[in-house]
């Protein structure tokens, strides 16, 4: 910047008269600068000469809005966004014929006067006298560029942008103010840059960087003679001069500016005649702005960052100071996706599922130990276009960060949960008890964290089929999801204690919703997310200790400072050997149990399936050591249909369940995104068992859990042929107690 040069104790008003070259502001002048016709402003223009002294003598020049780019975890490019496509160049990167044409065209003298061009105010006068109205603004590029940092400012108020705009007096002698000041500190060269990198060029380019890489493909600092003449001509109307749009009135508008460059010979008219001969030949550059052309399938993903920045205090502590960040862009931020495990979740999403289906299904993966998020894949493709089945509703998430107003029904997979906490009461994983398949237990047998009753009528609780009887320890419990099992066990855990060890281990409902301290809760009957689940599981994967998920590892701005991002916390919620024995039972799932189907055999994996009421959610969350799953299917338009006589990726279902469709997705996205050598291992540690468990003899010469023809979903989770109470079904109090479920619709297991 250049060195600011002392007024030698001037007053603003006779600061302006120096650079004027005249001994005062007179009313022509001003009215000449003001625009509407001389003879009708002299007194309006008298009382502002009079206030030039109270505008205040700083120009506060805002930071130019800028493209934000969005990387994965290994800098690879994942989206590029902006509420304004610019990006700032300095004057060396400028082509030499740009600059002159900018100059020629819209302020020959700006090399020659101050801050005004008192010659043009003079001709702007005699014009605007001769047309009785507004013929010509005088406006020097000094002016140019203050109307425009006004502009900048007010952002996408159309108030403040009418504002910053008006053809008004005031607004003209504080623009006349303030082009003093700049004409001081930054002299002409730096004026010039600031101009060029301010102005909008239309096409939604803002800059010349922008417009060349728009209109011709190429960098501001390689535009040719006749590419520049074109640019400069765009500045008095974008819409008019269009080359996209109008190719011929562009081309006459840039023959006009190559004219006048021969005329201030700034080039000869030999070299404005051949410019003028040749073609105006466009490489137009489609604008690739926002989530919706991220690469990768990281649409969601992406949306999830920007939500994150939105959302988070740590990025401002109003919304407002939030959405200016994010609007101003120029932000370099690198995320915690891992390209691999996206392509891995994305090619899982479809696997079984097709975009048009009346069902879809969404994948999140998160890191055990980190937090960092993954990946986030649907079925669905993400944009706008609805008749092309795609969507911006992230189903991985709610309503708050992009997604669904509350989450989902989570099924058995909340069982564990349970476990976790009956093992940290100090119940043994050797804990039996004989059930038949269906049983009632009052609720007031069970005790909130107020120490209240949890309510006074009889929940009636059944596994899924009537075979289902017997002995159960808390191994073959968890394998076979049996329902009766768990409602007793969370009578001996507590209720309050299993609600406390959810909170903690990550499970939440959206937009504030509590956590119901209802039975229910152990069959899964309230909603959380598919995120919320995979770092829910990643705990036991993590050895009892939880980690807030996480997707932004470091923001750069454009001035190549490092801003505060939001941190993972971390915090025990269980011991190490409650989680090493939750880890051994639930490799039982996927070895033996409801979970075959999903089973990994090169590794130690372990998970739990669920299904709610009616079918109408469908889950497999599973996890390594090093990496955490889970999977939804259901209705994602809002009618939460049931998934029976259904047909998903052309394949048919009499009835969809946890292990036969979520389970094998959750296999696709778990051995793409899993590294074949690296296969750590759990903790090795000794489950005791019942005395009686269930007779395993009982299960053989049946076809294996989770499959669809055999009439048994494996997940513990549907109950047919029981009636429940209407009062016990949601409805008005949204208790939805009945068959181990709750909710809006009862949800089981």
């Amino acid at each position: 910047m250049a060195k600011k040069r002392s007024g030698g104790g001037l007053t603003g008003t006779q600061q302006a008269a120096k650079f004027l070259g005249v001994s005062v502001l007179s009313g022509a002048v001003l009215a000449g600068i003001a625009l509407p016709a001389a003879g009708a402003l002299g007194l309006a223009a008298k009382g502002t000469v009079e206030g030039f002294d109270e505008i205040p003598s700083n120009l506060k020049t805002p930071p130019l809005s800028q493209r934000t780019t969005i990387l994965d975890s290994q800098g690879g490019h994942l989206a590029t966004v902006y509420s304004r496509d610019r990006k700032v160049v300095p004057i060396e990167k400028i082509s030499p014929y740009m600059q002159k044409a900018i100059v020629a065209i819209e302020d020959s003298r700006f090399y020659e006067h101050g801050a005004i061009d008192l010659k043009g105010v003079l001709r702007a006068i005699n014009r605007n006298a001769q047309s009785g109205g507004v013929a010509q603004g005088a406006s020097t590029l000094t002016q140019q560029y203050v109307k425009n940092v006004f502009v900048e400012e007010a952002g996408d108020d159309p108030e403040k942008v009418a504002q910053a705009t008006q053809q008004t007096i005031g607004r003209k002698v504080r623009e006349l103010k303030y082009a003093i000041q700049v004409e001081e500190e930054l002299g002409k060269k730096k004026i010039l840059e600031n101009y060029l990198n301010i102005t909008f060029f239309g096409q939604q380019a803002y800059g010349i960087e922008a417009a060349a890489q728009r209109y011709f493909s190429k960098p501001a600092a390689d535009l040719k003679l006749e590419e520049a003449a074109m640019m400069a001509g765009l500045v008095q109307s974008p819409s008019r001069y269009d080359p996209v749009n109008d190719l011929q009135e562009a081309t006459k508008r840039r023959n006009v500016v190559l004219q006048r460059m021969a005329d201030v010979k700034d080039i000869s008219q030999a070299e404005a005649d051949r410019a003028k001969a040749t073609p105006v030949k466009l490489k137009v550059k489609s604008p690739k702005n926002g989530c919706i052309t991220a690469v990768d399938g990281a649409g969601f993903f992406c949306d999830y960052v920007r939500k994150t920045i939105l959302n988070d205090p740590v990025f401002g502590k109003t919304v407002e100071e939030r959405q200016k960040l994010w609007n101003l862009g120029g932000l370099t931020i690198r995320t915690t996706l891992d390209p691999r495990a996206q392509e891995a979740a994305n090619a899982a999403a479809v696997a079984k599922i097709n975009e048009d289906d009346k069902v879809a299904a969404s994948v999140v993966q998160v890191q055990p130990g980190s937090g960092k998020i993954l990946s986030m894949g649907q079925s669905r493709p993400y944009g706008l276009d609805q008749k092309q089945h795609q969507t911006t509703l992230n189903l991985a998430v709610g309503s708050k960060m992009g997604g669904t107003t509350y989450g989902f029904q989570v099924g058995s997979t909340f069982k564990p949960i349970t476990a976790a906490a009956a093992l940290e009461k100090g119940l043994s994983p050797a804990q039996s008890f004989s059930t038949p398949w269906k049983i009632n237990i009052p609720e007031s047998a069970y005790t909130r964290c107020d120490g209240k009753q949890a309510g006074y009528a009889n929940w009636e609780i059944g596994n899924e089929m009537k075979s289902e009887e017997g002995t159960w320890d808390m191994t073959s419990a968890l394998g076979k999801s049996i329902n009766t099992y768990f409602a007793k066990l969370e009578q001996m855990a507590g209720l309050c204690e299993t609600i406390t060890m959810a909170k903690k281990m990550g499970y939440e409902r959206e937009l504030g919703k509590k956590v119901e301290e209802l039975p229910s809760i152990t069959l899964g009957a309230q909603e959380s997310t598919p995120l919320d689940m995979a770092a829910v599981y990643a705990t036991f994967a993590n050895r009892g200790t939880y980690c807030t998920p996480v997707a932004i590892e470091s923001i750069t701005t454009a001035a190549g400072k490092k801003l505060k991002v939001p941190q993972t916390e971390c915090s025990r919620t269980m011991s190490e050997r409650t989680a090493d024995t939750i880890n051994q039972m639930l490799k039982g799932v996927v070895e033996d149990g409801t979970g075959t189907k999903a089973g990994l055999s090169d590794r130690d994996n372990a998970g739990k399936t669920g299904t709610t009421n009616d079918r109408k959610d469908a889950w497999f969350v599973g996890y390594t050591p090093n990496l955490s799953t889970a999977v939804w299917v259901g209705d994602d338009m809002g009618d939460k249909m049931s998934m029976y006589d259904i047909t998903i990726g052309g394949e048919y279902y009499d009835k969809v369940c946890g292990g036969c469709l979520p389970g094998p997705i959750w296999r696709i996205a778990m051995t793409g995104a899993l590294d074949a050598s690296d296969t750590p291992s759990f903790a090795p540690i000794s489950v005791p068992r019942g005395d009686k468990p269930e007779d395993k003899e009982k299960d053989k010469g049946k076809p294996s859990d989770g499959d669809p023809g055999d009439g048994d979903p494996g997940d513990g989770d549907v109950l047919p042929g029981i009636t429940i109470p209407p009062d016990l079904i949601g409805g008005g109090n949204n208790r939805g107690q009945g068959n181990g479920g709750g909710g809006g619709h009862g949800g089981r297991g």
